[in-house]
């Protein structure tokens, strides 16, 4: 059947977070450190807003673009919480964070052209730029730096094929943030190339003393930015695959066209889920969030002690739910450390060769999980590591 199957499917790699996330679901007592999924549990109201929905025979298709009451509350909500100002036509309530950056590629990207992709940073961005037939191009994001990516690292990385950037930030797997100050000498020098953003901002909420800043807020932005966000992270929703994306009216276009044929709408379940996450948060200053944000932040700070006691370097995340640990000191590589922490002391966490080649002295542990599974977690690395120190 080999010949069955196009070029690029055979090119694509399986990706190195479910592989290990495959492996702990056969592992007996195993703890995974491996996986950005929230320990919460959606809150009731917005569960109780889904199941009423079907009660009252909602299951049909929506428009294209998502519920009318939903698109107006992105809209609110971006405005109100970010400073961004998105017009409700030109949003798309997608099937998740990952289906918008499927669409502003596809949407956007020729064949041959570049799209600078920060690293490391999220597994599935270089696999869709390249079924988007782009190229994606690796811009090194050092810890030095704080993992931001630099002007001079962008400017040597561009070249006249260069199309888009993303920006993942928050950032998934380093919990790197970008300041304004930050954000604005990169806007420089995509204004000065004349390059597409397309925005990951799926961990805006998720941000540990200092707020959120978007790049689409500053001058002259919002016109060359898609935005992406999302229900996934912030609200606990995971599995219902919300998302949204807003864009300038050309791109918006464009994306509207793909998501028309490829995907029709989002679930009206999950949109009518959506519609009381952000009509509850709006109503109360988003209670629930910051409560989840204030439980993330206690884990973050055990997870830091916790690294520094059992001998692992880390750069202190400032947003989203992971830390990116430093394995040099082991002597192993990120992949003998994960396979052997895993076999060892059934603990997983992902080899940062899975966010990149500059992840390569890192493994990401999520702290998404709860206060026992990761205090049993670290005594059984503190057992581990007394093999290396």
């Amino acid at each position: 059947m080999r010949s069955f199957i196009n070029e690029k499917s055979r090119a694509l790699k399986p990706s190195g977070i479910r592989k290990f996330f495959d492996i702990v679901r056969e592992t007996e007592g195993a703890i995974s450190l491996g996986v950005g999924e929230p320990d919460f549990v959606t809150p009731w109201k917005v569960r109780s807003a889904a199941i009423t929905s079907l009660q009252r025979g909602y299951t049909q298709y929506t428009g294209n673009r998502g519920l009318p009451k939903l698109l107006n509350l992105i809209s609110r909500y971006l405005s109100e919480r970010f400073s961004l100002d998105f017009d409700p036509a030109h949003i798309v309530v997608t099937v998740g964070g990952s289906e918008a950056i499927d669409l502003a590629l596809r949407a956007c990207v020729d064949r041959g052209e570049e799209v600078l992709v920060p690293d490391p940073s999220y597994v599935s961005y270089a696999p869709l730029i390249a079924m988007s037939d782009g190229v994606p191009v690796s811009v090194e994001c050092r810890e030095e730096d704080a993992f931001v990516v630099r002007a001079d690292a962008l400017e040597k990385a561009i070249t006249p094929k260069t199309k888009a950037i993303i920006l993942t930030y928050p950032n998934n797997p380093t919990g790197a943030i970008m300041t304004k100050e930050q954000l604005q000498e990169i806007a420089a020098v995509i204004e000065k190339h004349d390059l597409l953003v397309i925005s990951d901002e799926i961990y805006a909420e998720l941000t540990y003393g200092k707020k959120h800043c978007s790049i689409a807020s500053l001058p002259g932005m919002k016109e060359r930015t898609v935005y992406v966000g999302g229900f996934s992270k912030a609200f606990a929703m995971t599995g219902w695959r919300l998302g949204f994306v807003c864009a300038p009216a050309e791109v918006d276009d464009a994306m509207f066209k793909i998501h028309q044929y490829a995907m029709l709408c989002a679930p009206i379940t999950s949109q009518y889920a959506g519609i009381e996450a952000l009509s509850d948060g709006l109503s109360d200053g988003f209670s629930t969030v910051e409560e989840m944000r204030e439980a993330y932040d206690k884990r973050r700070r055990f997870v830091l002690h916790s690294l520094a006691e059992i001998g692992l370097d880390c750069f202190e995340p400032k947003g989203a739910f992971y830390a990116f640990p430093s394995v040099k000191n082991t002597g192993l590589t990120s992949e003998e450390f994960a396979e052997k922490l895993l076999k060892s002391q059934k603990v997983a966490v992902v080899p940062g060769t899975a966010f990149g080649q500059f992840g390569a002295q890192n493994v990401r542990l999520s702290y998404a999980t709860g206060m026992s599974a990761l205090a049993e977690a670290f005594d059984r690395m503190s057992a581990f590591m007394k093999e290396y120190k």
